[in-house]
């Protein structure tokens, strides 16, 4: 395993945690708003988040952006808060950064992340829109060089594209990748990436996580067996990096936790129903309605209703919720109570806000 990431650390991810991906704290200018940016920080450790993913998609893309500016301010307040949590506590939190772009780029946003003590790259390849296997397993051994990659299959209607399973397999074999959020929101393409691992040689060392917003709960729970050879290979789903636990994080990790004491293994009508439940939060969280076009304001949405944001304005002003989405908030916070986290962020609101 690479010795750039402490051994309590990857021990944890290794075993499976809950990440969730930050959104970006804006005031009414538009501009930063630090203090909440640090609260919603400070929320996801204290509930129990095993890692945060910064400069994600969740975080928006525009950060990036000359007159914009907030790539490296995000990784620094990130890291401040790291470090005192940390110090605190002594919990192990993987730290992740969001690197995409073509390779100069992703080098350059690379480079940065490790310099700021970030342990691994969330490393999307989404602007390789029609690029052969060939130049995207490049361009990612490039950025392995210099940071442990966590490979990102991101659904197309959110910008991504399709990977086949011959790219998996052989970003796989890549020494210093070490996990893959699996996001294409498809159960054939989710299966893709399994096979790729296995196939690999590599099952052991890299770990699975969900991105599959719209499936939470089963890709937690489901055991993949795949022949490899002569041999059948056994592999699990450990954890998820997930932009639907930027919200109700709290209960996010009880609900991982839950998994990995196996309370879901005895009743599987309640399982696949309360699977159905996150499910139709999801739903109503990202848009899917209108093909996702309110997924981040979504969670903003949520975050505004808890105290934690002042407002839901993105980088870019085009975004808001879509028309029926504040309803269909409504409707899965009336129908589902159990499932968000509102008392705990009560409870805790005022100091994380000091």
């Amino acid at each position: 395993m690479n010795n750039r990431i402490p051994t309590d650390v990857i021990t944890a991810f290794k075993k499976g945690v809950a990440i969730p991906a930050l959104p970006l704290a804006l005031n009414s200018n538009r501009k930063l708003d630090e203090r909440r940016q640090r609260a919603i920080i400070r929320y996801y450790l204290d509930s129990g988040a095993g890692g945060i993913a910064v400069a994600v998609h969740t975080t928006q893309f525009e950060i990036r952006l000359p007159e914009i500016n907030l790539y490296t301010p995000l990784l620094d307040i990130a890291r401040e808060e790291f470090d005192k949590f940390t110090l605190n506590t002594k919990k192990p939190v993987i730290r992740i950064a969001g690197v995409i772009g073509k390779t100069p780029q992703a080098i350059k946003e690379a480079r940065l992340a490790s310099e700021k003590g970030f342990h691994a790259a969330l490393l999307s390849v989404a602007a390789f829109h029609d690029s052969p296997n060939s130049e995207i397993i490049k361009h990612c051994r490039a950025v392995a060089e210099i940071i442990p990659v966590i490979g990102f299959y991101l659904q197309p209607a959110v910008g991504g594209r399709k990977l086949d399973i011959n790219f998996w397999r052989e970003f796989a074999k890549i020494e210093n990748v070490i996990a893959i959020k699996m996001a294409p929101f498809n159960r054939y393409q989710t299966l893709d990436v399994v096979r790729g691992v296995i196939e690999s040689g590599r099952s052991e060392e890299i770990s699975l996580y969900t991105g599959n917003d719209d499936n939470i709960l089963v890709d937690l729970l489901t055991e993949y067996r795949i022949s490899n050879g002569s041999d059948i290979i056994s592999k699990r789903i450990v954890g998820g990096l997930l932009g639907h636990w930027a919200v109700w994080t709290h209960s996010a990790v009880k609900l991982l936790q839950s998994v990995h004491n196996g309370e879901f293994n005895d009743d599987i009508q309640r399982t696949l129903a309360l699977a159905n439940k996150i499910t139709d939060c999801n739903a109503a969280l990202f848009d899917a309605a209108n093909n996702f076009a309110g997924c981040i304001v979504g969670l903003h949405e949520v975050l505004r209703r808890q105290g934690l944001l002042e407002g839901i304005w993105t980088l870019n002003k085009s975004e808001i919720l879509a028309a029926g989405q504040k309803e269909e908030i409504d409707r899965v916070y009336a129908a589902y109570p159990e499932l968000n986290d509102d008392a705990f962020i009560a409870e805790n609101l005022d100091r994380w806000l000091s």
